[in-house]
């Protein structure tokens, strides 16, 4: 089972979750001496990179099963993921399981949609997962204005957000590995308990920081200038502001029990997620 992404947040707990259940992931990485480091000597990995197409055949050698994800860094995925799908169906691969975005199929200007056409078209043996917004971006795309400003500030309005945890996500990856072919050519929206306002989530924050951090709904312009002080590339910037106007329409505020009902158990809430992980927005 090839694991693309590896050193991600969503990859990393696939791979932690796979070997819980006694599977034997094979994580994708770029720099092996480096996730060495992060991983430890007894992982086996394998050198990728989706801009080296001579990493691809290597690493996926030998599997059967692979679980892909766009990087964020990546928006041309015409010239990325979906030609190294082409590969791991020359190669043998029996099951993809895709990492989308909750509402891709509706929406044909996210790069997450053109695989998601690429996989179908193919008809290659796929699972589609589509989670809502992801826990952890707040470690992530928002852990710097937290630390700095004591804020969130994206161009999101006061929409409600059904936030997910990426370890609910990685369970029914997981899940879906140890039986693929129960999953083939199914498409799934993970969702969180429920929609949650941007003020409770800042309230969350201030109340296990012990700090007082705001919510600040901006406008696009503002955004994309915020981006780009932050370094930013165009794509990224483009990528980021289009989720996050998607958010402000009411594309976030999803409500489905689908993971529920897969894993027999609820999902992890927003705020646990915060208190579990408090030491991440220290300054």
């Amino acid at each position: 089972m090839l694991v693309i992404g590896a050193t991600g947040n969503v990859g990393r707990e696939v791979i932690k979750t796979a070997l819980n259940q006694g599977l034997k992931p094979v994580a994708a990485v770029r720099n092996i001496t480096k996730a060495k480091k992060d991983f430890g000597e007894d992982l086996s990995m394998v050198k990728f990179d989706f801009y080296d197409r001579n990493t691809w055949f290597k690493a996926l050698e030998a599997q059967k099963f692979l679980f892909l994800l766009r990087p964020p860094a990546i928006s041309e995925v015409e010239e990325t993921l979906n030609p190294f799908i082409d590969v791991a169906k020359q190669a043998g691969i029996e099951h993809i399981i895709f990492l989308s975005v909750a509402g891709a199929e509706k929406n044909k200007f996210i790069p997450h949609r053109k695989v998601e056409d690429h996989l179908i078209s193919l008809d290659a043996h796929y699972t589609i997962l589509r989670p809502g917004f992801f826990a952890q971006n707040l470690q992530d795309a928002y852990r710097l204005d937290i630390i700095e400003s004591d804020r969130i500030m994206v161009p999101a309005g006061h929409t409600p957000v059904n936030w997910i945890d990426v370890r609910d996500v990685a369970e029914v990856a997981t899940l879906i590995l140890r039986n693929p072919f129960a999953h083939a050519g199914k498409a799934y929206t993970l969702a969180g308990p429920g929609p949650v306002l941007w003020e409770e989530v800042v309230e969350s924050l201030s109340d296990v920081l012990g700090r007082d951090i705001q919510y600040q709904a901006v406008s696009i312009p503002r955004y994309i200038f915020h981006l780009k002080k932050r370094g930013l590339s165009r794509g990224a910037i483009i990528v980021q502001t289009i989720i996050h106007v998607l958010l402000r329409l009411g594309q976030g505020a999803i409500e489905d029990n689908t993971l529920e009902r897969l894993l027999g158990h609820p999902s992890r809430t927003i705020e646990t997620y915060i208190r579990e992980n408090a030491e991440i927005w220290q300054i």
